[in-house]
């Protein structure tokens, strides 16, 4: 059986091209899921009472839940669908707490390509951004990617 792509090849991509994801809310039960997944139960995002009293006066969603749905809004554009061979590196700043019902969208911008020795694929660095539903910054950081390369001898069709 032959696997069909959508994704774009490392050859696709260039410096300057920009994603942009659709939005998802944040909700109450995506922060619960999380922590039975993780097994972190901070009460920052877990107790009510215990959060009332935090900087922010309220429950939020963990930076790591965050960063996992921006991976999943980015990969649900296809931009990478079966063309991502690995992540090698993310550096996360986060930047702002996300609320429960805040809805985040992504901005990814491919910033660097480089070619590597091995020539049926090649790295890609992306400058990423996740944006609450006002426009505002809540995580920023860069993404190397390690994708196919055109040349590649593959079964798909």
């Amino acid at each position: 059986m032959d696997f069909k792509m959508r994704g774009k090849m490392f050859d696709d991509f260039n410096i300057g091209d920009e994603i942009l994801t659709s939005a998802r809310t944040v909700t109450e039960a995506d922060v619960v899921n999380f922590a039975g997944l993780s097994g972190d139960y901070h009460p920052e995002h877990m107790n009510e009472e215990f959060a009332k009293d935090n900087p922010f006066g309220e429950r939020i969603a963990h930076g790591v839940l965050i960063l996992a749905m921006a991976t999943g809004l980015v990969n649900q554009t296809g931009a990478f669908e079966g063309t991502t061979i690995s992540v090698l590196e993310m550096r996360i700043r986060y930047t702002q707490a996300v609320r429960f019902g805040d809805t985040i969208r992504v901005m990814l911008k491919i910033v660097d390509k480089r070619e590597t020795k091995k020539t049926d694929r090649g790295i890609i660095t992306s400058e990423v951004t996740v944006l609450n539903q006002k426009d505002e910054p809540v995580l920023k950081g860069e993404w190397v990617v390690m994708m196919y390369r055109k040349n590649r001898k593959t079964n798909f069709s």
